[in-house]
C-alpha cells in the first residue's frame, strides 16, 4: 500500500535560512537493505532490485530542484541565494545498504550535488557492508571521490553475526578490507555493537581485538537498544523466544563491554571524541561532527532530516511516497519543527556533553539566559562532571549514563526559571 507524503497539521513550512553560513553538510538517505537485521529499528526495507533506478532519480531531481521544492511549501530561500549559498564540505551517503547500489547510481548522485552546490567536498563517507564490497566497486567509488567507507562489520563471531541477521560473516571483513585499500580508500570506520545475542565477554574481545589488529582509522560502538522499533526489541519486550532473544547478554555485562572497549582503544591509540565514536588522531567524522555542534545541514532521500539552526524537517519515510511526489514536483517534506530556546537548550546539552571535549558553559549560560553553578557544584563533588574553566564535560568513565546526568541539569534549571 502506497503511503502519501503530508505535512503534519499545524506544522509550519520549513525555511531554508542558516543561521550559521559556514560549511555546510549532506545527507543522502538510501533505505534499501538486502535483508532487515533482527536488531535494526530504521525505516528501511527489502525491495527488488528495480526499485533503484527510480529512486536515485527522484533523490538527483530533489537535488536539483530543492528551492523551488521549498519555495512551493511556502520556505523563505534567500539564504541560498548564489552569492550566499554555504559551501557543502561533506557528504555522508546512509541507510540502509546504500552499497548495493550499483556504482553508477551513487556517482549520479555525487555528480548531482556538485552540480547544484558549491562543493569543496573534504569528506565523502558511504555506509558499505562487507558482502557487497568488491575491486569493480570500490575502484569506481573512489572514482566518484569517496574518500571514507563507514563499514558495518558489527561483530567478528559468525554464531552472533547470524543471530542478528547479518549476511556476511568473519571471512568477509578481511576480504573487503585489502579491496578498500587497494582501490586508494584508506580512511575505514568499523561498527561493532556490544550486546548483540549470543555475544560473551570472551566473543566480545575477541571482536574487539580483531578490529584493533587490523587498525581501521575510526572505530564506533554502539550498545544494543531493546525497543519495539525493532523485531528483536518487540520479542524482548513480550518476553519471547525468537531471534535468540533469551541469549541477551545483561545491560550489567553490555556495559562492562563498553568500558572495556574504553579502556583498550586507550591503550591502541585511538582518541574517545564522542560517547559512540573513537577515532586517530585527524580521523574524527567531520560530518557527524556537524550533528553534534548543530551546525547546519541538508538531507536528500526518504526519511532524510534537515536542519537550518532554526528549524529540524524530514522527508516522509516511504521510499515509494517519496519518489511519487518528488517526480510529481511536490515537496516530499512531512514534519517541521521549529527550533524553540527551550529544545535548543537541551539540544546544546543532550548533544555537546555526548562530545568529550564537552560544552562552553558560559557562552550556554549567556545565551540561554540560564544559570548551572548550583547543580555542577552538586554533580561535580559526586564525580559525575568535570569543569576545567568555562568548560563543562563528562568524565570517561560517566559517558554510558550521560543522559542520567543531562536530565539532572535540565532539571535543575526548569526548577530556577
Amino acid at each position: 500500500m502506497r503511503h502519501a507524503c503530508r505535512l503534519e497539521a499545524g506544522a509550519t513550512k520549513p525555511v531554508l535560512q542558516f543561521l550559521s553560513m559556514g560549511k555546510l553538510g549532506i545527507y543522502i538517505q538510501v533505505p534499501f537493505c538486502q535483508t532487515k537485521c533482527t536488531y535494526c529499528n530504521f525505516h528501511t526495507g527489502v525491495v527488488s532490485p528495480g526499485r533503484f533506478v527510480p529512486y536515485v532519480d527522484a533523490v538527483c531531481r530533489e537535488i536539483r530542484q530543492h528551492r523551488s521544492l521549498l519555495e512551493s511549501s511556502g520556505a523563505r530561500v534567500s539564504a541560498l541565494s548564489a552569492s550566499g549559498e554555504p559551501t557543502v564540505d561533506t557528504l555522508y551517503i546512509g541507510g540502509g545498504t546504500p552499497s548495493l547500489l550499483e556504482p553508477h547510481l551513487l556517482t549520479r548522485m555525487v555528480q548531482a550535488l556538485r552540480d547544484n552546490f558549491t562543493c569543496q567536498l573534504h569528506e565523502v563517507t558511504l555506509e558499505a557492508d562487507p558482502e557487497t564490497i568488491d575491486a569493480e566497486k570500490a575502484a569506481a567509488w573512489a572514482a566518484a571521490g569517496f574518500n571514507r567507507i563507514s563499514f558495518g562489520s558489527q561483530s567478528f563471531v559468525d554464531e552472533e553475526l547470524k543471530a542478528a541477521g547479518r549476511m556476511h560473516r568473519r571471512a568477509d571483513i578481511y576480504r573487503a578490507l585489502p579491496v578498500l585499500h587497494d582501490a586508494g580508500i584508506r580512511n575505514i570506520s568499523f561498527d561493532l555493537i556490544a550486546g548483540l545475542p549470543k555475544q560473551t565477554a570472551l566473543s566480545w574481545r575477541q571482536s574487539l581485538g580483531e578490529t584493533i589488529a587490523l587498525s581501521p582509522e575510526h572505530i564506533s560502538i554502539y550498545m544494543m537498544e531493546i525497543d519495539e522499533g525493532s523485531r528483536l526489541g518487540l520479542e524482548v519486550l513480550q518476553g519471547g523466544t525468537r531471534y535468540s532473544a533469551r541469549e541477551l547478554p545483561s545491560e550489567e555485562a553490555t556495559a562492562s563491554f563498553y568500558e572495556l572497549a574504553q579502556l583498550q582503544l586507550k591503550a591502541a591509540g585511538y582518541l574517545q571524541y564522542e560517547i559512540s565514536n573513537w577515532a586517530k588522531p585527524g580521523f574524527e567524522s567531520r560530518h557527524n561532527q556537524k550533528y553534534w555542534r548543530r551546525e547546519p545541514y541538508l538531507g536528500f532521500g526518504a526519511g532524510a532530516h534537515s536542519f537550518s539552526g532554526a528549524q529540524r524537517w524530514a522527508n516522509c519515510h516511504d521510499a515509494a511516497a517519496y519518489a511519487a511526489a518528488i517526480m510529481e514536483g511536490k515537496s516530499a517534506t512531512e514534519t517541521v519543527d521549529e527550533v524553540t530556546l527551550s529544545m535548543a537548550l537541551e539540544e546544546e546539552l543532550f548533544l555537546g556533553l555526548r562530545q568529550a571535549e564537552g560544552i562552553e558553559l558560559r557562552r550556554i549560560e549567556a545565551q540561554y539566559g540560564v544559570r548551572f553553578s548550583e547543580i555542577v557544584a552538586q554533580l561535580a563533588a559526586s564525580g559525575m562532571v568535570e569543569k576545567e574553566g568555562a568548560l563543562l564535560r563528562l568524565p570517561a568513565e560517566k559517558l554510558s549514563i550521560s543522559n542520567e546526568i543531562i536530565v539532572e541539569l535540565l532539571r535543575a534549571v526548569q526548577v530556577s526559571v
